[in-house]
């Protein structure tokens, strides 16, 4: 790879959005003459990618080029309460001629519903539930970046609590962090870009490789004072100084070990599931309830055993469809076989839209789903591009979005419903 080649990846993530634009373009031109490798594409999907607008290591423009050159047909952005990202990732899909969908991902409070007080999807607080907004009509992103302002303004009142948590605990002043200089700069806050419990303990990650370096003294610190447990698989990353992912690898860490000690229940920062409901059907958008399943072995090694919505999973489903959620979005990669068999059969039951992403936020993560990849998953690849076309239909006209109730009344079917607005996205970008 040339050094030119390499800039232009690098500043993929530069800080001024045209830069990013702009060598996203010089790379796809070196494409088109040949200059670099055109990468082969399947047909694979991925419906939920973090960008540096919540945490990532990629902008959205480098997120779109990753997703490109995994091979992918389609990508879609997924911030955590902020959807600023939105637009340099449809221009960037413009550029490498690749579709796009553009969501936000919030969390929503169940309080008010017959299951308040349970442990839902959410790791760290009970009556708490991830939810997505899938679809966003292009008309409606910045409608949406302000519904969603101050519920991140309440979020950083409660992040500045929380590192200060992290303080006490560590109990060391050359650990100390301080919100404004160590935190909030690595986030992209400045352009309505979210502040999540990954930044402040990326954060941590920095300062602590800072002063104990990578390696046996850092491990040391990590068992004997912190007192967290670290797996094999783990302790051999971080024994590893030359391990080009070390500070991601000790965030996942930190993520597993600490968050319990330091989380402070999100209150005033999580609206009423309801009302985020009207407001995805206002804008003409489509609200999805994201699927997470107990975990005991946990298929990809990266989640501690877990209770959370299995047991109950039938009231849940007559509770999300009396809330009139629209769809549920779940990872292939990250369930058993007979977790996922449930869950479909579920959505059939209640008439949900299946959506499927691969969440992602760290250099390790792959942007193909290979465990979608088996036949028994091809309606979500069906249903990728019928949300291609209900993003396409619903930017002109929020009637023609895929649950206006216009579009509800000519196919009635959501099978046939589907298979109309897949067509929709497949002529938009068939070549």
């Amino acid at each position: 790879m040339s050094s030119n080649t390499t800039q232009l990846i690098e500043n993929l993530n530069h800080d001024n959005m045209t830069v990013r634009l702009e060598s996203l373009r010089s790379l796809m031109a070196g494409i088109g003459s040949g200059e670099l490798q055109r990468p082969h594409t399947g047909r694979d999907v991925n419906n939920h990618i973090h960008t540096t607008y919540s945490f990532s290591p990629y902008s959205p423009a480098k997120s779109v080029w990753m997703a490109y050159q995994a091979g992918l047909v389609t990508a879609g952005i997924m911030d955590h309460d902020s959807i600023s990202g939105a637009r340099e990732f449809i221009e960037a899909g413009k550029i490498a001629g690749m579709a796009t969908t553009v969501g936000i991902e919030c969390r929503v409070d169940f309080s008010a519903t017959p299951l308040a007080g349970r442990r839902i999807n959410n790791p760290d607080q009970d009556s708490i539930v991830y939810m997505a907004i899938h679809g966003v009509p292009h008309t409606q992103i910045e409608r949406v970046q302000n519904y969603f302002q101050p519920y991140r303004e309440h979020r950083n009142r409660r992040n500045r609590k929380m590192v200060e948590r992290i303080n006490a605990i560590t109990g060391n002043p050359s650990l100390s962090l301080d919100f404004d200089r160590d935190v909030v700069l690595l986030s992209m806050s400045h352009e309505g870009g979210s502040i999540t419990e990954r930044h402040i303990l990326y954060a941590l990650s920095l300062r602590l490789i800072e002063n104990y370096g990578k390696g046996q003294m850092l491990l040391d610190y990590l068992s004997s004072q912190l007192k967290l447990n670290i797996s094999h698989k783990i302790r051999n990353l971080l024994a590893d100084e030359f391990n080009p992912h070390y500070a991601y690898d000790l965030l996942g860490l930190l993520k597993g070990e600490m968050v319990a000690s330091f989380y402070i229940d999100a209150d005033e920062e999580c609206p009423d599931v309801r009302d985020v409901i009207a407001f995805s059907r206002e804008i003409g958008a489509i609200s999805a309830y994201a699927y997470l399943g107990d975990v005991g072995e946990s298929v990809t090694g990266d989640k501690k055993a877990q209770k959370f919505e299995d047991d109950y999973l039938d009231e849940l489903f007559e509770l999300l469809r009396e809330l009139q959620f629209n769809a549920v979005t779940y990872m292939p990669s990250r369930n058993t076989p007979q977790q996922l068999d449930r869950v479909r059969a579920l959505c059939r039951k209640h008439g949900f839209f299946q959506i499927s992403g691969e969440d992602i936020n760290s250099p390790r993560q792959s942007f193909v789903c290979t465990a979608m990849r088996d036949e028994k998953y091809n309606n979500l690849y069906d249903s990728t591009w019928a949300l291609i076309g209900h993003e396409l239909a619903a930017t002109e006209d929020l009637s023609r979005a895929l649950f206006a109730e216009d579009t509800l009344n000519r196919y009635p079917v959501l099978e046939e419903r589907v298979e109309e607005y897949k067509k929709m996205g497949l002529s938009r970008y068939s070549k």
